[in-house]
């Protein structure tokens, strides 16, 4: 019995692939993984508090802000605006999940956003 090879990615046509999508839809497609991800390290899916890892999620909720503020101005308000809902949304929600909250400006990204308010 042969087996068969395991089929190796075709590099060329993923390179024709993403040579063909926008800039602004990568980013903000970047955006939304890294907001599903805090999202599930901050235990707000369906799973609750199973990968709930306040750790994990600073960092991803850290990198969001980061990437939000260096695009912000190539992305337009239609794409940003909403992303920044969700941003502060999920600031808020690790604040509330944090035995010891961070003082206003320390909290996850907001070195980048400012302090951030509930």
């Amino acid at each position: 019995m042969s087996e068969t090879p395991p089929e190796t990615p075709d590099f060329d046509a993923m390179t024709r692939d993403i040579a063909e999508v926008p800039a602004v839809e990568v980013i903000v497609t970047v955006a939304v993984n890294l907001m599903s991800a805090a999202a599930v390290k901050l235990g707000l899916t369906d799973e609750g508090d199973t990968y709930k890892d306040l750790d994990e999620a600073r960092k991803l909720v850290t990198a969001l802000a980061g990437l939000l503020d260096a695009s912000a101005t190539e992305i337009s308000s239609f794409h940003a605006a909403p992303l920044r809902d969700g941003l502060k949304s999920l600031q808020l929600a690790f604040r509330e999940a944090s035995v010891v909250p961070d003082e206003p400006g320390q909290g996850p990204g907001e070195k980048y956003t400012g302090p951030v308010y509930g």
